[in-house]
């Protein structure tokens, strides 16, 4: 019997679209390379909507401000305790394979996945955290109000994740975006752990891909798009899954969802890299016109991204003192670039009349993403019924 799901063989169709994510991300790391300031508020921003992304999945909302402040270390606006705890635990996961996996000779086995467990649910020792499952586990469709998905039993569990682990750490002529498709899959299915499965499948994938070294793999992670898409991820997995744990099953509409999504979220970083060159030379053109000095551009172009700017973030990045943070942001809002919102100590400023102007004029420009698999979502619904 097949321990693990095996990797399909790619067709000519899935070999072209990983050339072009390969081209768009070869494009990315060179702009990447160069001295350019905005490339410090995409890396945030891009992290901040991974950990939003792989969150929402599992129901754990949260805004885009709060997600940001969760990067920055900052306290959240408005999400409540138990939320934020859950997001706070997945920063530590996901800073933890941006700054570790990348480096040379890092192995993922059991010990650093059951460390990453821990580091997820350490504020909720009820869930088991870094110790696989001692009984059955369900994936429940909310939806369907019923079980989709049965993971096996767990005294296979042990055997299994070592056969994960194996497979993680041998050589493979698979290029990167598959293997990151595959042990995802592999995770998902065996579903190990008490909860917390869908995450650490999410956070293995951007592992596997840290280690290829292509393009930072803050700008690799597809948690945004899955995020964004969180239907259609459920629906494939559910046609491959068909129920229960059967590593005999077909992978092959898998691993074309994923390079899908690598290819759509590569397509929107891109396009994010373009506007932001755009996004600069305006926000340069406006401080210039009110004479407002060159730090305070981060603020605007965090609120042109629709981030929310307070007074001790502001402190962080720029490193001035608290009475010059005043008076810069105090300058901001009166030149309209930035809008106040809340009283004194909960003060924050969003974007002013002339920042939304321009970045409505940019985003109007743009194109629909194109998509490499135009057909595979009516495939993926056929394959489930």
């Amino acid at each position: 019997m097949t321990e693990l799901f095996r990797t399909p063989d790619p067709d000519l169709q899935d070999q072209h679209v990983i050339d072009e994510i390969r081209a768009t991300r070869a494009e990315l790391s060179s702009v990447l390379r160069a001295p350019k300031r905005w490339t410090g508020g995409l890396r945030r921003t891009s992290s901040a909507r991974a950990i939003q992304g792989s969150n929402t999945i599992e129901g754990y909302t949260v805004s885009d401000e709060d997600a940001a402040a969760a990067v920055d270390d900052e306290p959240p606006l408005s999400a409540d305790e138990s939320t934020w705890a859950e997001i706070l635990g997945y920063r530590r996961v996901l800073t933890y394979v941006l700054n570790v996996a990348t480096e040379p000779g890092f192995v993922i086995d059991e010990t650093s996945l059951r460390s990453l467990h821990f580091m997820l649910l350490e504020h909720e020792l009820s869930k088991a955290p870094g110790r696989y499952r001692a009984g059955s586990v369900f994936v429940r469709d909310d939806r369907a109000e019923k079980n989709v998905y049965e993971g096996p039993d767990s005294d296979n569990v042990p055997r299994l994740m070592k056969a994960l682990s194996a497979d993680l750490t041998r050589t493979s002529q698979d290029d990167a975006l598959i293997r990151g498709a595959m042990a995802h899959l592999n995770l998902v299915m065996i579903h190990p752990f008490k909860d917390g499965n869908g995450r650490m499948a999410r956070a293995l994938q951007t592992m596997v891909l840290a280690q290829d070294q292509v393009v930072e793999p803050t700008f690799s992670s597809i948690e945004e798009w899955l995020g964004a898409n969180t239907q259609a991820y459920n629906d494939v997995l559910a046609a491959v899954g068909q129920g229960s744990w059967n590593p005999g099953n077909d992978a092959t509409l898998w691993v074309k969802f994923n390079l899908r999504a690598h290819h759509m979220q590569a397509q929107t970083v891109q396009r994010r890299f373009r506007e932001a060159e755009d996004q600069w030379r305006a926000i340069d053109s406006l401080l210039t016109e009110h004479k407002l000095p060159e730090r305070t551009a981060d603020a605007v172009f965090d609120v042109m991204l629709g981030l929310r700017v307070n007074r001790p973030t502001y402190v962080k990045r720029t490193g001035v003192v608290e009475r010059t943070a005043t008076r810069d942001l105090l300058a901001l809002a009166e030149a309209g670039l930035l809008a106040a919102r809340g009283e004194r100590r909960g003060r924050s400023y969003v974007a002013g009349d002339p920042v939304l102007a321009i970045r409505d004029s940019i985003r109007a420009d743009r194109q629909p993403l194109a998509d490499p698999y135009p057909t595979l979502e009516t495939e993926i619904r056929q394959a489930r019924t």
